[in-house]
């Protein structure tokens, strides 16, 4: 058995070195198709599932790898309250404006599926283990309330909103000055 030449070793090297170089660049490449991946970070639309009518907007954000939605704009029905509140809330939840108010809390990303979560009702306080999954063109997301096991519960389907559907709310001013006492 012959060993084989040094200029074979060396070639054979350079090969070796060149397609873990390709494999690294192919690697490097998809980096940036891996951070454009949809999230279901954004504006959301729920809609009435009768009336196919707009309900509520729920602005949907990551913190620290834990998304949460809160709600951002309810359409109300003639007569509704438009200060709807959560009187039947628990905690630090109870009595505050249901618009602004976090309803799904502690939702963990795993692919295009959202796991471990919970949504809370605003109408009756009740919060329900919650999922959510994504669509493969991120423009649909399946929200997921239930009591127990998934098979005992409902799934809402709601709509991706451009980020500009909402205009930024304008920062709070400081307080009012006070009028100068009467004479």
């Amino acid at each position: 058995m012959t060993k084989p030449s040094l200029g074979r070793v060396r070639g054979l090297a350079v090969g070796a070195s060149a397609a873990l170089s390709g494999v690294l660049l192919l690697a490097g490449a998809s980096l940036p198709l891996r951070a454009a991946e949809q999230t279901a970070v954004g504006l959301w639309e729920q809609v009435d599932e009768k009336s196919g009518q707009p309900e509520s907007w729920f602005r949907i954000q990551e913190k620290n790898g834990v998304y949460e939605g809160a709600i951002v704009k309810i359409f109300f029905k003639p007569g509704e309250d438009p200060n709807f509140a959560c009187d039947q809330c628990e905690g630090a939840d109870r009595g505050k404006p249901v618009l602004g108010l976090t309803l799904i809390k502690g939702m963990q990303r795993n692919g295009t599926a959202y796991e471990n979560g919970t949504i809370m009702d605003p109408r009756d306080g009740k919060v329900y283990r919650a999922k959510m999954n994504l669509s493969p063109d991120g423009q649909h997301l399946d929200v997921r309330g239930y009591l127990g096991i998934s098979l005992f519960g409902r799934t809402q389907t709601w709509n991706r909103l451009p980020d500009n559907a909402l205009p930024p709310t304008p920062a709070p001013k400081g307080p009012a000055p006070k009028a100068p006492p009467k004479k």
